[in-house]
């Protein structure tokens, strides 16, 4: 008889853990099964980068990330979904924010996933959108800014046109507005939106903290192809959106100031930022630029070899390493295994392990409707490198 309670009593309590379990699964179920199928999925992305890296043919390719703020109900739900870090991952990066330049005009899935590669809470962002592109668009981008406290738009629009005076003022326009922000930014950077960084915030942090102070601004004296860039008076056509060269010769610079040739991406200092923005010969040669060919990739490098100014590198060159760039004419390289546009390579599968291996902060160029793979492998990467170098305690939805 004992035996038959006991075995009563242990099916009693069998039931009352049963009944437990079955309430607390109706009530997490849910999250749960999300977790698990997030968990499959992105060990299956694993795999298939894993053979992407190695120059091996995958043979599975899964999109394991929810990338669309529409299928998304609240900008918590899309936060905590989309795996967003919410709090800086060292001390080192909390006292050293950055700024951000993103400029964009197509591929707005491609510019979330770099904004989310490049998220940190204690940085800030300013976000330009072609003043061309559609109202759908622009409106795309502004809800998805609205998720962020520490991001917006420009509060002035240019329409950009290829190797003209408005991308370079449209850098211009976020900066004035990074400036009047209370974040205390120590450099600027900035991007288009088919970028994507190589370097995890804190490798960017201590990439640029290597350079004391001075501006990164990669460039040399103008080659002879880019002499007539600045030689002859260009004019901005925005309707057909080209730049026309004439024959109209220019002036010299003004304050006889030595023109350079270089990158159009560069990291600023606040100091340098505040100063050009003020200082008049930096305004004068502004002023002269405007006609002038891709002013962007002369303006800056220009600038930074002035030697009163504020973090200048009167004797610099092409340090700096900040973009990993297939070009077609470029022989060091494995070739695109993309496309090229603009003799820029798109970066498709095969590019992988050569990016892998680049030493750069980020590499352009990059389409997520092209080549989703390539994005979603050095996403993935990115996102590990952080979780070894964090010394914090980390919350499970921010890896995938």
């Amino acid at each position: 008889m004992t035996q038959y309670i006991h075995v009563f009593i242990f099916v009693i309590a069998l039931g009352v853990v049963l009944l437990f379990l079955c309430n607390f699964s109706q009530f997490n179920g849910q999250n749960n099964l999300h977790r698990l199928q997030f968990s499959h999925d992105a060990s299956l992305l694993q795999i298939a980068c894993d053979r992407l890296a190695k120059q091996k043919n995958s043979f599975i390719w899964v999109n394991s990330l929810t990338s669309t703020l529409k299928r998304i109900k609240g900008m918590e739900d899309y936060l905590i979904q989309n795996h967003y870090i919410t709090a800086p991952l060292s001390n080192e990066e909390a006292n050293f924010p950055l700024a951000y330049i993103i400029v964009l005009h197509k591929e707005f899935d491609t510019f979330e996933r770099l904004f989310r590669a490049i998220y940190m809470p204690q940085n800030i962002y300013c976000i330009h959108v072609d003043e061309k592109s559609s109202a759908d668009y622009i409106q795309a981008v502004n809800d998805f800014v609205d998720c962020f406290p520490n991001a917006f738009l420009a509060s002035k629009m240019e329409p950009v046109v290829y190797a003209g005076i408005s991308r370079l003022q449209a850098d211009l326009n976020c900066m004035k507005d990074l400036l009047k922000s209370e974040v205390q930014w120590k450099y600027v950077i900035n991007t288009c939106g088919q970028d994507f960084p190589l370097k995890t915030n804190r490798e960017i942090v201590q990439h640029l903290k290597k350079f004391n102070g001075k501006n990164i601004t990669p460039g040399v004296l103008p080659p002879d192809h880019a002499i007539p860039r600045t030689k002859y008076v260009h004019r901005e056509d925005i309707v057909h959106s080209y730049v026309l060269r004439t024959n109209i010769l220019k002036p010299p610079p003004p304050h006889n100031i030595t023109i350079y040739f270089g990158s159009a991406y560069v990291a600023l200092t606040r100091e340098f930022t505040k100063f050009i923005l003020e200082d008049q010969r930096a305004l004068d040669f502004l002023k002269w630029s405007k006609d002038t060919y891709s002013p962007d990739e002369h303006y800056w490098v220009t600038l930074n070899r002035i030697p009163d100014f504020p973090g200048s590198m009167p004797d610099a060159k092409w340090e700096g390493n900040l973009r990993a760039i297939k070009w077609s004419d470029d022989r060091s390289h494995d070739g695109c295994h993309g496309h090229y546009v603009r003799q820029v390579c798109v970066y498709g599968p095969g590019d992988i392990p050569w990016l892998c291996n680049s030493t750069s902060v980020f590499a352009n160029k990059f389409e997520l409707s092209s080549y989703p793979p390539t994005l979603e492998c050095m996403e993935l990467r990115l996102r590990h490198k952080a979780l070894s170098q964090s010394k914090t305690a980390l919350q499970p939805s921010w890896f995938f």
